[in-house]
């Protein structure tokens, strides 16, 4: 018996370059969402609640930042969602970072990733975005790195929606 509600439609070749990594990364609070809007399988817009509180932005090194989306079926009990985890690392530990780490780590969120690509993707369309796991490291050598790395975890029914650019500009601070 089929239970797809899509069409399939394959896949095309491409030619196209591609690249790894993440460049850009904003959060918000989940509560601050009022309605996301998908047109085409898209996010077309994302409307905020009326006090306004806009994403912030978080930079972090080149290179350190990942985003992860995996699928977990299981037939047996017809269950099917998306786990998608986002890991941050933020060089040099103080006392700003610190405080802030602490507050991504126990707030209910949502989260705008740039890739390399130039592509946004958006989660905590289903569910809030919740910390999953944070650290604290000095290393051991003076190479080694001194750092916050946390990582940001989103399930939804699906992989995450790539978001329309024009909607992003209105939602940055």
């Amino acid at each position: 018996m089929a239970c797809s509600l899509n069409t399939l439609a394959g896949i095309a070749g491409s030619c196209e370059s591609s690249m790894g990594g993440i460049i850009e990364v904003y959060i918000n609070h989940f509560d601050q969402i009022d309605e996301v809007t998908v047109t085409s399988d898209k996010i077309s817009a994302i409307a905020l609640k009326s006090s306004g509180e806009k994403f912030h932005k978080y930079n972090f090194k080149r290179n350190t930042g990942s985003l992860t989306s995996t699928y977990t079926i299981d037939p047996a009990n017809g269950v099917n969602f998306v786990t998608s985890d986002l890991s941050l690392v933020f060089a040099k530990q103080d006392t700003a970072k610190r405080i802030e780490i602490s507050a991504l780590a126990l707030d209910d969120l949502v989260v705008i990733v740039k890739d390399a690509n130039l592509r946004y993707w958006y989660l905590g369309k289903d569910e809030p975005v919740q910390a999953s796991a944070a650290t604290a490291q000095t290393g051991v050598a003076r190479t080694d790195g001194n750092i916050y790395n946390i990582t940001l975890q989103d399930t939804s029914l699906t992989l995450p929606y790539e978001v329309d650019a024009a909607a992003i500009a209105s939602l940055l601070e």
